[in-house]
């Protein structure tokens, strides 16, 4: 049976034109996606079973979920700070539950934008941002700028269905209608593909940001020679291109969020783009990167109140990014369990938040195999959402999409491992 119309659980541009086919409940075939999202609906490295770490021997026993779900609960109930992380690979519904739980283990609820777009956020927050859906983009853009991001390697099929060489209503050529620009501080893959390639020094977007701000508002004279690396002249010809495009968008990447002056680089962008709009139309919007991060931080939000870095403790949201976040509280050795669902923090957090760690219970709800399963200490393997589970994510944009089910599976899905944890809480806590 061949699945038309499928949208793959990779990353952020939540593509929706795959064709999967299935055989006697099996992937056996996946069509038009990108070669890691066909791997992850294939079910690669799949975790087959729930297990738990001996003590004495380091090394894993199988386990029911059972057991696998009451010693995890009592592992948050015992912690005065556990973390809560992850979320990004999950679908909406589940997401509401995790908040119950942080909730009632008085936990830091933090989701994978804590290492890479919480900035963003931040900067958003103080400034807005104008911005607009990947179809409008792939239709009307005929200036396209990566600032700090190459989707070539990270968003695969990117170019090709939103940006590059997507043929839209009024950019029918594809990238022969489009001005490709790429900032960036080495020459990605990307840049490689691009007209123009602009080599910013290190932690210096800040400052080339406000030169184009000059450039744009015609005070060139205030601009130095040279301006992080950039000179003058290729700033004034870039801004006159910009202020030419009859649609211009930035993508912009982890290259500005993690970066010197992190949300002020987004706070600044967002700035240049507004500038941009009292000539033509420009819009701006972050390269987000597991699948529903963008969904992770609409539930948090409105829920709590916040996007990111919650910390449940105190019976309400507290936020207060530098001092709620994952890593600055592992950093400081105030957190004494971690629940990691969803996300890799073995794979993105700091070798001194891995090795703060390695010396607490880790506890892991996934589908796969990771570099956090190798540190975790009971590990619950569930359902691959929009493979196995049905369920709601947000594209990079924010548009809501719904995925579907492809196969059955007798794994439970993570709503369900998170109802019984919940459950579980409860009973050792004594609470109806």
């Amino acid at each position: 049976m061949l699945i038309k119309d499928v949208i793959c659980p990779f990353c952020g541009c939540l593509c929706d034109d795959l064709a999967v086919e299935v055989e006697n409940n099996k992937v056996i075939d996946v069509k038009h996606a990108c070669k890691i999202g066909a791997a992850k609906i294939r079910g690669h490295n799949r975790i087959e079973a729930p297990m738990m770490r001996e003590s004495k021997t380091d090394e894993f026993r199988e386990v029911s979920y059972d057991e696998a779900i009451n010693e995890a609960a009592r592992i948050l109930v015992d912690s005065k700070r556990p973390l809560m992380y992850g979320w990004a690979s999950c679908l909406c519904e589940m997401m509401k539950k995790g908040v119950l739980l942080a909730e009632e283990v008085g936990g830091i609820l933090d989701n994978t934008a804590s290492v890479c777009h919480g900035p963003s956020a931040l900067g958003v927050q103080e400034k807005g941002i104008p911005t607009g859906t990947l179809g409008q983009f792939a239709n009307r853009a005929d200036v396209v700028i990566f600032w700090g991001c190459n989707p070539v390697q990270a968003h695969p099929r990117h170019m090709s269905r939103y940006s590059v060489f997507a043929k839209g209503f009024f950019t029918n050529k594809g990238r022969k209608d489009r001005k490709i620009v790429v900032v960036d501080v080495r020459k990605t893959d990307t840049a490689e593909m691009a007209d123009e390639y602009v080599q910013v020094n290190p932690g210096e977007d800040y400052k080339l940001l406000a030169a184009f701000r000059a450039a744009v508002a015609d005070k060139a004279d205030v601009i130095p020679d040279t301006v992080a690396g950039v000179s003058k002249e290729k700033i004034v010809e870039l801004a006159a291109a910009m202020k030419g495009a009859k649609y211009g968008i930035v993508y912009f990447g982890m290259g500005v969020t993690q970066t010197r002056c992190k949300y002020k680089n987004i706070d600044i962008a967002v700035s240049l783009t507004t500038d941009l709009n009292a000539y033509t139309k420009f819009s701006i919007i972050p390269m987000r990167g597991h699948y529903n991060v963008t969904g992770a931080g609409q539930v948090f939000a409105w829920e709590t109140g916040y996007v990111n870095g919650i910390d449940m403790s105190r019976g309400v949201p507290y936020y207060n990014p530098g001092e709620t976040c994952s890593n600055d509280m592992l950093m400081r050795e105030e957190l004494d369990s971690a629940f990691v669902i969803g996300g890799d923090a073995g794979a993105h957090f700091p070798a001194q938040s891995i090795a703060r760690m390695a010396k607490i219970p880790v506890i892991q709800v996934d589908p796969f195999h990771n570099p956090t399963t190798e540190m975790a200490n009971i590990v619950i393997p569930v359902k691959v959402s929009g493979v196995e589970l049905a369920g709601t994510a947000y594209r990079m944009d924010s548009v809501c999409l719904r995925m579907r089910k492809l196969v059955d599976v007798d794994f439970p899905s993570d709503e369900e491992v998170l109802d019984k944890i919940l459950a579980k809480v409860k009973e050792i806590k004594g609470v109806s």
